[in-house]
C-alpha cells in the first residue's frame, strides 16, 4: 500500500487579494497532483488553499490550533483540532513533505524554519524574502512544480 503525498501550505490568516488568489490555485494544482493538502485550517491563505483543493476534488487535513473541529474553514476536509495554539506549527511542518508559504507573518515564518530545519524543500511564494534554504518562486504554478521535483514527481510515496 502506497501513502498520499502530503503538501502543506502556509501563510496570511488574513491574505491579499493577491495572495488569496494564489493560494487558491496552488491548492488546486496540488489536487490536480492528487496530493492531500495540510494546512492550519482556518482563514486567509489556508482558506484559500483549501478551496481550491476541494474544486479539484482533493483532500485537505487542517491541524487547528484550537479544541474544536468546528473551528475549521469550510473546505477543511479532515479537520484535527490539537489544541496546541501555535505549537501546532511544528505538526504541520512534520506532517507535510514539503511546504509552499504564501505571504504569511511570524507564524509562517515559524514553520517555514522548522521545514528547513527538518530538511524539507520550502517555497516561498510572496513571502519572507531572504530566508537561507528556501526557494523563491513568482507564481503559482512554479511553487507546485518545486516542490514535487523535490519530493519525486509522483504523488504517492
Amino acid at each position: 500500500m502506497s501513502r498520499k503525498t502530503i503538501i502543506g501550505v502556509i501563510g496570511a490568516s488574513e491574505a491579499s487579494e493577491a495572495g488569496y488568489a494564489a493560494a487558491r490555485e496552488v491548492g488546486r494544482l496540488i489536487a490536480e497532483r492528487g496530493a492531500v493538502l495540510v494546512c492550519g485550517g482556518l482563514g486567509g491563505v489556508m482558506e484559500a488553499a483549501c478551496r481550491g483543493s476541494v474544486a479539484a476534488g482533493g483532500e485537505t487535513l487542517g491541524l487547528l490550533p484550537g479544541p474544536e473541529a468546528a473551528q475549521a474553514n469550510p473546505y477543511v476536509t479532515l479537520a484535527v483540532p490539537t489544541n496546541m495554539g501555535h505549537a501546532r506549527n511544528v505538526i504541520i511542518a512534520h506532517t507535510a513533505q514539503a511546504l509552499i508559504a504564501v505571504e504569511g507573518e511570524f507564524g509562517t515564518l515559524s514553520e517555514m524554519a522548522v521545514g528547513l530545519k527538518l530538511g524539507r524543500r520550502v517555497v516561498a511564494l510572496h513571502s519572507w524574502p531572504g530566508l537561507e534554504g528556501a526557494v523563491y518562486v513568482e507564481t503559482p504554478e512554479e511553487a507546485v512544480e518545486a516542490v514535487f521535483a523535490s519530493i519525486g514527481n509522483s504523488a504517492s510515496d
